[in-house]
């Protein structure tokens, strides 16, 4: 009787102890410090949606203080779209040459001097001196941020920390809008002033925060410095097994032998960036083929199916719409604003749980309702002498469901997937190639929407950004396989064969691995005869 009643006590004790062992801590508490670090990287963010909020009312009170024309006005906004091409041009190599972590300060220091300039501008030419300065910084921040991001977070909250750029892309837009009502009770020479100058202010925290950040550990490892991100990785990941996981796998993506565990190693890859344009462009595989067509897509339509030019023209929008008073024009942005970044937060915890492609499917496809429903109640109110008021009621919906699927998925996915998907050598270079189609299409697209409206009607330019869409969903459904889950470093085995891809994501990978899901939904990785 005793030793069955051993045995009866020891079975569940061994069983529970069994479980426990298994069960995955609900709240590692060392993620906290992989938020950190990514919402410090993702401040820079700021920069950009600061300035496309701020220039959205900004633009009124310069045209009537500068007496520049509707062209003039154009250009203005649009021109720092352009100029961040340099910036990002230039971030991708400068990060691989300095690190990620400086490349931020960069970023911070020069938009810090181009929004001084832009504030103490005197005349057009000075205030495009200003424009210039500020766009190569926002180009820095664009780049750099959702690199880091993807870098330093683990497989399992990756999605959730790389929608932090676009978070606060959102914010720094609200803000902007929140800046143009504050300032706009200034007499008209100053309150633009002061609206742009302002922006120096969130640059200088960004440059003292980024002094608590470690660098990356992918950085770290491509340099030879194997104890550095040993350290950053023990930190950045939920558990000792997954540290020493991610490790072995950069160490794999940067050539080093795994049985070199010294804190400093020789690398014998070039890690500065050196003719990874030729295999990104010249000499590509079919899988880093398609990781380009995928990242520069994904990129190119989220500007062309309009957002800048409804968040950059959203006054002349509520004004095309019947809406006449300049506080009621200004007070409807914020609204636009507040909707936008309400939505970015929902977007930020269904990543990790529903996956890229649904939700970006679902965005979109919310998108083109809502563009051809804006389209059809701007066409009623411009074909209308009278004020049309279920339309005006309508078109005002129709922009606050726009801007909120857009930011529910089409806004943090972008920047999530285009950072995941790259390979580590070529994952600076490739990012800033997205972030260059994106910086392409928002400025052609904000230097010609006034143009473009009065060459179509603004009811005509919503129903063309419709059509984009459309094509856009079509694009993704085909071209972008599911990224949920998986490591940095397993990531290439998802692309080679546009529009045939599913049957690569059972066949894929030569390391016989698969990913499984287990428990809760925590990615674990296994043999292929274990099932999955």
């Amino acid at each position: 009787m005793g030793a069955a009643n051993a045995q009866t006590d020891d079975g569940p004790n061994l069983q529970a102890k069994t479980l426990a062992d298994f069960d995955p801590p609900k709240k590692p508490k060392r993620n906290k410090y992989a938020l950190a670090c990514a919402s410090l990287a993702s401040m820079t963010s700021v920069l950009l949606g600061y300035d496309i909020g701020v220039m959205s009312g900004a633009c009124i009170f310069i045209k009537d203080d500068l007496k520049i024309n509707d062209t003039q006005v154009e250009i203005l906004v649009g021109i720092l779209n352009l100029y961040s091409l340099l910036g990002s041009a230039a971030a991708g190599r400068t990060s691989d040459w300095i690190g990620r972590r400086y490349t931020i300060v960069i970023a911070g220091a020069i938009f810090f001097v181009g929004a001084l300039l832009m504030g103490f501008a005197t005349n057009y030419a000075f205030l495009m001196v200003g424009r210039f300065v500020a766009g190569v910084g926002v180009g820095y921040a664009l780049m750099i941020a959702p690199v880091y991001t993807a870098e330093v977070s683990p497989a399992s909250t990756r999605g959730f920390l790389t929608s932090f750029p676009e978070v606060f892309i959102n914010s720094g837009i609200l803000l902007g809008y929140v800046s143009n009502y504050a300032f706009s009770k200034l007499p008209t020479n100053l309150g633009w002033r002061f609206m742009l100058g302002v922006g120096a202010i969130p640059s200088v925290f960004i440059a003292i925060g980024v002094l608590a950040m470690p660098e990356s550990p992918r950085w770290l490892v491509m340099q030879g410095r194997l104890g550095d991100a040993k350290r950053v990785l023990d930190k950045t990941s939920d558990s000792p097994e997954e540290a020493q996981l991610r490790l072995a796998d950069i160490k794999e993506a940067a050539g080093i032998p795994q049985d070199q565990n010294d804190d400093v190693v020789q690398v014998q890859k070039r890690s500065h960036g050196e003719d990874v344009w030729k295999e990104l462009l010249l000499r590509p595989t079919p899988a880093v083929r398609h990781i380009l067509i995928a990242g520069v897509g994904i990129h190119f339509f989220q500007q062309a199916s309009g957002i800048d030019a409804v968040v950059l023209y959203s006054p002349r929008i509520f004004e095309k719409a019947g809406i006449t008073s300049s506080d009621t024009k200004l007070l409807c942005t914020v609204a636009v604003g507040f909707t936008k970044t309400m939505f970015i937060l929902v977007a930020t915890f269904l990543l990790d749980k529903i996956g890229r492609r649904p939700l970006l499917l679902s965005s979109v496809g919310g998108m083109i309702l809502s563009l051809a429903t804006l389209g059809f109640s701007l066409t009623i109110i411009d074909h209308n002498k009278e004020r049309v008021l279920w339309a005006v009621g309508l078109a005002l919906a129709t922009v606050l469901s726009y801007v909120s699927f857009f930011s529910i998925g089409m806004g943090p996915i972008t920047w999530v997937y285009s950072s995941e998907i790259f390979p580590l050598k070529l994952r600076a270079q490739g990012t800033s190639m997205g972030v260059a189609a994106n910086r392409v299409t928002s400025g052609v697209l904000s230097m010609t929407f006034i143009s473009l409206y009065k060459a179509i009607s603004i009811g005509g330019a919503f129903f063309l950004f419709a059509g984009i869409a459309t094509v856009a969903w079509f694009f993704f459904f085909f071209c972008l396989p599911e990224t949920q889950g998986r490591t940095l470093e397993d990531m290439e085995g998802l692309f080679g064969k546009i529009v045939k891809w599913r049957p690569i994501i059972m066949d894929k990978n030569n390391k016989n691995q698969t990913i499984k899901k287990e428990n809760n939904g925590q990615i674990q990785f296994g043999n292929r005869n274990q099932g999955g």
